[in-house]
């Protein structure tokens, strides 16, 4: 079985999709119907905007989800792959969605604009943050963020893969979990240069405008199922996708055990569409001596093997 992986905030990268757009009609069209979605043009975002530009999450989220779609057009029409389940990271999740068919690519390209825009509203800038620890066990980070806490909120955020946990939180209850983790032993623990503290609990605000926007969304039939990062575990009905899409935007990723699920229902290769190759490196971290392969470019397409 073939599992569809799609990246999320961070893999963008400028001149994302330019070689696919310079070299397939369906490409091109997918950049035009989301320029059509948002009022503004996502190909000059994507292939000129600057990395500051990009880093924006207004602009990251629907520009990754984009160019993750181009990229899989192309790849299906070129391949003819089918995939047996789909997932995505945190925002990668729309996309799954929309390779499924559950959610209609216009659709989801204005919702995530507008995701990214409550998220970083969720929080002034400066209050909140994110870290990146290593070397550290899921359930000894777990106390060392309640005992960091002191009032505040800090907590894992993202499950990346084993020995690698983002947290997430007040900015102050971040560095004192950082402090405290280096003291019992982390390999490393540094912040990560983000706008906003993600999934975590000081999301709230965006989690309940973003239920709003979701509420008149019309959701399809599956292709195949999704492994959703709230629950790391397959979902096909379409009445849940609005409720794990709310949930997510304050609960943590669980990526790690969201590939264990894969992997035990009979996963044998994982292909990654979008910018960047995150997800191969986190899943050959997670399951050892698993095939994946990354596909974004003209180049690496011509290198995926059938």
């Amino acid at each position: 079985m073939i599992a569809f992986l799609f990246p999320g905030q961070g893999s963008q990268y400028p001149g994302m999709g330019k070689q696919l757009v310079d070299n397939f009609p369906q490409a091109r069209q997918t950049y035009e119907e989301a320029s059509d979605a948002l009022g503004f043009d996502v190909a000059a975002l994507c292939f000129a905007g600057s990395e500051d530009d990009l880093r924006l999450t207004a602009n990251t989220q629907p520009a990754i989800l984009t160019t993750s779609i181009a990229v899989l057009r192309v790849l299906e029409q070129e391949t003819g792959l089918i995939p047996g389940c789909a997932a995505g990271h945190s925002l990668g999740e729309f996309s799954a969605l929309v390779a499924v068919g559950a959610l209609n690519f216009s659709d989801a390209v204005k919702t995530v604009r507008q995701r990214g825009t409550f998220m970083q509203d969720a929080v002034p800038v400066g209050v909140g943050a994110m870290a990146a620890v290593m070397g550290v066990d899921r359930e000894s980070l777990g106390q060392i963020c309640q005992q960091a806490a002191a009032g505040e909120i800090v907590a894992p955020a993202n499950f990346n893969s084993p020995g690698q946990i983002v947290i997430a939180g007040h900015a102050t209850a971040v560095e004192r979990a950082i402090v405290l983790a280096k003291e019992q032993g982390a390999k490393r623990a540094m912040l990560l240069p983000v706008s906003a503290p993600f999934h975590s609990a000081l999301m709230k605000p965006a989690a309940e405008r973003l239920e709003e926007v979701l509420a008149p969304l019309e959701i399809a039939a599956f292709k195949c199922p999704v492994v959703g990062n709230v629950e790391a575990s397959s979902y096909a009905e379409p009445e849940r996708v609005k409720e794990l899409l709310v949930r997510q935007v304050c609960a943590a990723v669980r990526w790690d055990e969201s590939v264990l699920e894969m992997d035990r229902c009979g996963v044998k290769r994982y292909v990654e569409i979008g910018p960047g190759k995150v997800l191969c490196g986190l899943v050959k971290r997670i399951v050892k001596g698993s095939d994946c392969q990354q596909v974004d470019s003209v180049d690496t397409l011509a290198k995926l093997t059938l």
